[in-house]
């Protein structure tokens, strides 16, 4: 099953040209396990991964950045995780920190900081799927000077893509949605994913989007310098502008907002 979702993909990417794609979360394994026994058996460590091999090869021979998800095995553990790959070489592995539904009975919990990674002078930012819900992932991602936040996700919410538009706006960045379609049968049960692939720019307009039900490749020119002006009027900056001396209640947890 890797090796042909793989060899579906690069037929895909065979020839086309742009600096960078998205694809979506655990493209190449499924994404709705049986258990975590199952899943340990398609996990794969980025030091000893022929999938991770040959994408490194691919990015080589089309000269392209890939950002993909993967499943990641790393000592006892196991990640939901994106991958930023260059030509010939691994760039920055982000490890999910808020898993969905069932992915946390076979998933580990994300266990690094969110950190943003250059593609030539381009800074580029990973989240994947659930982590839309929270606004503090790409605020941070934004932050850290992110121009391009890259989302690979297997959404099966209908509002995600929507709320995409906001975290757009909300940071003046283009946003990269690689979402999966279809429906995803088990003996365990069904997922329908809601497709709609998408690229957004900083003001919240969809440059791109894909159909509900199809298979779709996009390759949009943006300019990266319109998610590095902040400026909302002459007299607000949407960094400038912030208060963090009044935010500390967001680095608290609280069981009930208020208390």
């Amino acid at each position: 099953m890797v090796k042909q979702n793989l060899e579906r993909i690069f037929s895909a990417l065979t020839g086309v040209q742009a600096d960078l794609i998205v694809l979506p979360e655990l493209p190449f394994t499924g994404y709705y396990f049986k258990d975590r026994e199952e899943l340990a058996g398609l996990a794969e460590d980025v030091n000893d991964s022929s999938t991770i091999e040959r994408i490194k090869g691919f990015c080589q021979q089309q000269d392209m950045h890939i950002v993909t998800g993967f499943a990641e095995k790393a000592a006892e553990k196991i990640f939901n995780s994106a991958i930023l790959i260059g030509p010939g070489k691994i760039i920055q592995i982000y490890r999910k920190l808020h898993l969905f539904n069932t992915e946390k009975d076979y998933f580990d919990p994300g266990d690094m900081s969110l950190e943003v990674a250059l593609v030539g002078d381009v800074k580029i930012g990973m989240m994947i799927c659930f982590d839309w819900v929270f606004p503090e992932v790409a605020r941070i991602l934004a932050l850290k000077g992110a121009d391009i936040l890259c989302h690979p996700a297997n959404l099966v919410l209908t509002y995600c893509q929507q709320a995409m538009l906001t975290r757009s706006l909300e940071n003046s960045v283009f946003t990269v949605t690689a979402n999966r379609h279809g429906t995803e049968k088990r003996p365990h049960g069904e997922l329908t994913f809601t497709g709609q692939s998408q690229i957004t720019d900083p003001i919240g307009n969809s440059l791109s989007i894909a159909e509900p039900y199809a298979d779709c490749l996009c390759v949009v020119e943006i300019d990266v310098n319109s998610a590095r002006d902040k400026t909302m009027t002459d007299k607000n900056n949407l960094f400038s502008d912030r208060r963090p001396e009044f935010y500390n209640d967001l680095s608290k947890r609280h069981d009930i907002i208020g208390l």
